[in-house]
């Protein structure tokens, strides 16, 4: 059942805090994790939450993984329970876990990217680890250049090699979101990198788009336009892609001028950007699972956990929660998490034992930031399922 909407509050440890949300007493530390290899994690402290309205009992345990991070972007997990993260201004390549320290995870530098150039929105931003790590040691990654946006592939400590150039660079909109699909195929979102929408309509631009590939950088077998790397189009800002057990897709949608959207992406799917925000009537359009007012979200990343759908928002500085059924159709109404507790958010994702990993962005224009931010905070629900309690 979708969480009611109500007030949260947080008690804060060294390394740990617990969001309460229900009338319930206490939570303590999760179950063992029931799901690859994961790393000795520290356990949330136990703290009373206050008296919440509405009839769900349901709490989350949130833990800080790391901190003292700059601008962390993208999280991908290696076979090992680690993640890779990268920074977005710094352009280093960061292996957080599986080991400990006195922080949370230990925190080391793969590599420190020269390739990537920062400015605004740009510079190192989406990763994703190839599905077959464990013999081919491949990631992937989107950066910003002088002139543009790439995606290339390295194996970590190497020199990346551009399998796709080209995509529009800008000041503020410039996509990143960089995931591997149920198929295999690489899935990309990019930013119109206009400020009027001229490219996310025109479908000779890889600008405002999702682009799916092969990773040679080739349009995958069954794209729209056989010639064409574009999956949909009409996006103004993809930082954010992530697939249910169904393989339903769906995509943050950040920057427009009055509403931020979370879509449920089609194949050929043209979503709207400059020509609609939110619901339109025009049938050439695919309106959005759902929009908010960009004061309340401007989000980023995305992640599914079961029927769970989680996005990570800027502005709004919370996470966005929609449940679904099994046929990919709403529950309720989307309700808040963590309103204002860690300031901007960004990346968000699930991690293989079953919890969602959340970065701040507080380092970055427009935050605020405390003495440990950056931080990747891990969050674990307490309604059953592998990593919830």
């Amino acid at each position: 059942m979708i969480l009611p909407r109500r007030r949260t509050a947080f008690v804060s440890a060294t390394l740990c805090a617990v969001l309460a949300i229900s009338t319930a007493c206490s939570f303590g530390p999760p179950d063992p994790d029931q799901a690859g290899e994961p790393p000795n994690l520290p356990a949330p402290s136990a703290s009373a939450g206050p008296e919440a309205s509405g009839d769900d009992n349901q709490e989350v345990a949130a833990t800080v993984l790391a901190k003292n991070l700059e601008i962390p972007w993208g999280m991908a997990f290696l076979p090992d329970g680690s993640a890779l993260v990268t920074e977005r201004d710094t352009a280093r390549i960061l292996q957080v876990g599986p080991d400990t320290d006195a922080d949370g995870l230990k925190v080391t530098e793969v590599q420190r990217l020269t390739e990537a150039t920062p400015g605004g929105d740009g510079g190192l931003l989406g990763i994703a680890v190839s599905p077959k790590y464990s013999t081919d040691k491949t990631v992937f990654i989107y950066y910003s250049t002088a002139k543009d946006n790439r995606v290339a592939k390295l194996t970590l400590k190497g020199t990346p090699q551009p399998i796709l150039t080209g995509i529009p660079r800008s000041q503020d909109d410039n996509g990143g979101a960089i995931a591997f699909g149920p198929d295999g195929y690489l899935y990309v979102g990019t930013g119109d990198g206009t400020a009027t929408g001229t490219q996310a309509q025109d479908l000779k631009s890889l600008g405002g788009k999702i682009l799916r590939m092969t990773t040679a950088g080739k349009p995958a077998p069954g794209n729209p336009v056989k010639t064409s790397l574009i999956w949909s189009s009409g996006h103004r800002d993809v930082q954010g892609l992530a697939w249910d057990s169904g393989k339903r897709m769906y995509a943050s949608e950040a920057g427009q001028k009055k509403l931020s959207e979370l879509n449920l992406i089609a194949k050929g799917k043209n979503y709207g950007w400059p020509r609609a925000e939110g619901a339109s009537t025009d049938a050439k359009l695919t309106n959005p699972l759902v929009s908010w007012p960009n004061e309340e979200s401007s989000c980023a990343g995305v992640a599914v956990l079961e029927r769970m759908i989680a996005t990570a928002c800027l502005l709004g500085k919370r996470l966005w929660l929609v449940n679904s059924t099994g046929n990919g159709t709403l529950i309720g109404q989307p309700q808040p998490l963590a309103v204002g507790e860690y300031g901007r958010l960004r990346g968000l994702v699930a991690a293989p034992d079953g919890s969602l990993w959340t970065s701040t962005s507080n380092q970055e224009d427009g935050g605020d930031p405390g003495p440990d931010d950056d931080r990747i905070v891990r969050l674990v629900f307490s309604d059953g399922g592998a990593g919830r309690s």
